[in-house]
């Protein structure tokens, strides 16, 4: 789109010409989201609005006890060690970010008072700074005040490298300072377009400095409150069992008005997904059941009569084959999977071309995902806007075969593939579930009847995702050749997505394998195009950019797209729940409640 032909529709929305729907319907067919064209709007002038609330309920508690299965449970409760979706989730149970994501993409204000704009002085207008009002009033659960001492801490705590947070990407490299006891503001280094990022979200959940200010730094781990949590939101702690459940009971003090809605609530741990899915959608023992990856076909009979259903959520999220691009089989200074090392068999291109021609996306659709894939050549497939259509990808176990023969990859007597005295041998790791060993079986038979010998190997979700880093067998860690999940995308901008696999991110044992670029992959390509991605204010070559990055991912074969992944979740038929695609599924809780019936 012309510059000067978007500067006319934002003034147009100034001037009441044009009203905000039409305007992001515009946006809209020039591919982008609808909380891109809010931003747009923000940066040039027009006061963004919150997304409606969709709550009913007129008081505060009397809903019973909200029930939810997540069949990956929880192991820690400290958003800052999260490197799980699922400890991401638990944490948010209690603890809150200044605001969140709706299911339109919207922002909704959380802890914040008001959403920064250039009308009310939040937003600078070079892009260089944003400032956030914070609610008068809020408290911790122990009843001390929720204040911009808070915030900044949160800041101090994640930067620290000794702290060795999963959030440092975020915070490295902004700076927060207190304005007053309810206000902060975020400094840039550089003009940035998406400035939504630090304290938006459940993963930039805010914990209190009374109570963390003592472990900042080396003992960070020590802090008794990684397992029990005291923070804002509607649900006060009662209980933790890693792995199996956390309970809560409602915060009488909540900030909110009428909620929450539910006198307790209770995410249960363990199972699988297909466990899950019965137990909300057929017997009702449950009223949620989280990450539902589960084959359609089945839950398509689980629906027939049942007393829940599935709830769909579209986002950007992907699920992958990450390959690992150290050696997860020699140590070096007391560590695996080191950046010191190279991986023997991947150091090879050919090697990674091969593979990603061997995994059949479109089998894997129709077998396992149906409603729920779609199936795709990029890594990063949201927003709209953002996705390159400069990829492609083929199944072909013949031309995977000619370039491994072309690289000097021969078949031995085994029936293997060797060359220079190594075999052509994987480990190939996932969390358990259904899908995810039926993807492992539809790739092995391929890589099989290519001469590549792939062992699969399953973990138990919990552990797999654990944030325990004494654990081995975590995807951080990565002691295998390939590994297969996905990294939900929490906002709707590629900004975070994409920067966690800049070099400078790599998980090591020297920051507790919280480095969230798990491949170990490092590339100066890449670096320079996210970097000038974060300081690029023109939407249009930002778009090109984050397009780049992609690009370059896909050429070195960082990872192999399996399947663009609707979020699925179950829900009884009375819950009324609020998920969004681009948000945790516990980051809207305050507005779920359930429908009388009867």
């Amino acid at each position: 789109m012309l510059d000067n032909e978007l500067r006319t529709m934002i003034d147009e929305v100034k001037d009441g010409r044009m009203d905000r729907r039409g305007f992001v319907q515009r946006m809209l067919a020039f591919g982008l989201t609808a909380p891109m064209a809010t931003q747009i709007l923000a940066i040039g002038g027009v006061a963004l609005a919150e997304g409606p609330s969709v709550y009913k309920p007129t008081k505060r508690g009397g809903g019973g006890a909200l029930k939810l299965l997540w069949w990956q449970g929880p192991t820690l409760l400290n958003p800052h060690f999260a490197t799980g979706t699922k400890d991401q989730d638990g944490s948010r149970l209690f603890y809150e970010p200044l605001a969140c994501w709706d299911p339109d993409g919207n922002m909704k204000l959380v802890l914040a008072a008001e959403i920064p704009s250039l009308q009310n002085g939040g937003l600078a207008a070079d892009g260089m700074s944003v400032t956030w009002k914070l609610k008068p009033g809020v408290k911790w659960h122990d009843g001390k005040p929720f204040t911009a001492d808070d915030v900044v801490f949160n800041w101090e705590y994640a930067r620290d490298p000794a702290t060795a947070t999963v959030t440092i990407g975020v915070h490295r490299d902004i700076t927060v300072e207190k304005v007053d006891d309810l206000t902060v503001r975020i400094l840039f280094k550089k003009p940035t377009p998406f400035w939504a990022d630090a304290f938006v979200g459940a993963p930039q959940s805010i914990i209190p400095k009374h109570l963390f200010a003592e472990y900042k730094g080396a003992k960070s781990r020590e802090a008794p409150n990684n397992l029990s949590p005291v923070g804002t939101g509607p649900y006060k702690f009662v209980e933790f069992k890693p792995g199996d459940v956390i309970r809560g009971e409602l915060n009488p003090d909540y900030h909110m008005p009428n909620r929450p809605h539910f006198d307790t609530i209770e995410m249960k741990g363990g199972g699988d997904a297909i466990s899950a899915a019965r137990a909300v959608i057929q017997t009702g023992e449950y009223d949620f059941g989280w990450n539902i990856q589960v084959e359609d076909d089945v839950l398509l009979r689980l629906e027939k009569g049942g007393k829940g259903k599935t709830v769909y959520a579209v986002g950007g999220d992907t699920e992958f084959i990450a390959l690992n691009f150290t050696d997860p089989n020699t140590e070096v200074d007391g560590e695996r999977s080191s950046i010191k090392t190279k991986h023997p068999l991947f150091s090879d291109p050919a090697v990674r071309k091969a593979l990603s021609m061997l995994v059949d996306r479109e089998a894997v659709k129709k077998v396992i995902y149906g409603r729920a894939g779609r199936v795709t050549p990029n890594f990063l497939n949201g927003p709209e806007k953002f996705v390159s259509k400069n990829t492609t990808w083929e199944f072909s176990i013949e031309k995977a075969s000619k370039l491994l023969d072309d690289a000097g990859w021969k078949v031995g007597t085994d029936g293997i593939r060797e060359k220079d005295g190594k075999k052509l041998k994987l480990l190939y790791q996932t969390a358990i579930n259904g899908p995810r060993q039926k993807t492992q079986a539809i790739v092995k038979q391929a890589c099989q009847k290519a001469g590549i010998d792939v062992e699969l190997k399953s973990v138990v979700a919990s552990v797999f995702f654990s944030s325990d880093v004494a654990n081995p067998d975590t995807y951080a860690k990565f002691y295998a050749d390939l590994e297969m999940f996905q990294i939900p995308m929490s906002q709707p901008d590629p900004a975070q997505h994409m920067r966690r696999y800049h070099s400078r991110n790599v998980a090591t044992k020297e920051n507790k394998w919280q480095g969230v670029n798990f491949p170990r992959w490092v590339n100066k390509d890449y670096d320079a195009t996210i970097d000038a991605a974060e300081a690029e204010t023109d939407l249009v070559k930002r778009a090109a950019l984050y397009i780049k990055a992609n690009d370059i991912m896909m050429q070195d074969t960082v990872f192999i797209p399996v399947m663009h992944r609707l979020k699925v979740e179950a829900c009884s038929n009375a819950l009324r729940p609020v998920v969004s695609g681009w948000a945790n599924e516990t980051d809207n809780l305050f507005d779920w409640y359930r429908e009388a019936t009867g």
